[in-house]
């Protein structure tokens, strides 16, 4: 994880850049479960009329295009999935259970559906904000993000940034990490497991599309034991 690298582990932009610049289409122009591993260790900014909010990457589930029985493009192309279907670097939010609302960077390119949900940050900026937002929420900053619907409760993500443009550094945006986060990230090494809540998708269900900073407290939840 010493930044993000396209499919043959080339990096796609060079040298670590300034937070505040946003990545470039090209990153995530890559099939969904490279981008997941590519994601883990960057930085997820968040700005809007409270302030700046953001948080370093620590956990991703990868979804696939039409034949991934766990990814909502299994359904084909409707009014929910058409960012999926769009041009990568885009976000896709959708709602579980009416109510919670979850964050999917769109991968691959147009037509391949391919998806990566951010499952949990580590909070590095604005953590007072996000523990207003989170409301009465107990617990240590560390867990203020730790799970999709926290994350997106603590950033304040919600429907209307469905289909957004990630690239443009508008709003919501994902850049490299601080040199010092990124090595801090990168020694502790990426743990893998079957993604969570997707049961009813058959052989679909056990594949290791979740991936993790291995031992980081803001994880979502505890990875299976490595034999």
């Amino acid at each position: 994880m010493t930044g993000p690298t396209l499919g043959d582990g080339s990096p796609t932009h060079g040298p670590p850049a300034d937070p505040s610049t946003p990545w470039p289409r090209r990153v995530y122009e890559q099939p969904s479960t490279e981008l997941a591993r590519a994601l883990l260790g960057a930085r997820l900014v968040r700005h809007d009329g409270a302030g700046r909010t953001a948080g370093i990457v620590v956990e991703t589930e990868a979804y696939g295009g039409p034949d991934d029985r766990a990814s909502h493009a299994r359904a084909g192309r409707t009014r929910r999935t058409a960012p999926m279907f769009g041009a990568a670097g885009h976000a896709y939010v959708y709602l579980i259970y009416g109510v919670h609302s979850c964050l999917n960077v769109v991968s691959d390119g147009p037509d391949r559906a391919g998806a990566v949900l951010i499952r949990a940050i580590e909070p590095v900026d604005g953590l007072a904000l996000m523990r207003t937002r989170r409301g009465a929420a107990p617990g240590a900053d560390m867990r203020l993000a730790a799970g999709p619907a926290r994350l997106c409760q603590a950033l304040a993500v919600d429907r209307a940034l469905d289909g957004h443009d990630l690239t443009a550094a508008d709003r919501l945006w994902i850049a490299d990490a601080d040199p010092v986060t990124a090595a801090r990230i990168a020694d502790a090494g990426i743990v893998t497991g079957p993604r969570v809540g997707v049961a009813y998708a058959g052989d679909w269900a056990s594949r290791p599309w979740r991936f993790g900073v291995r031992g980081h407290p803001s994880l979502s939840r505890p990875f299976p034991v490595e034999p």
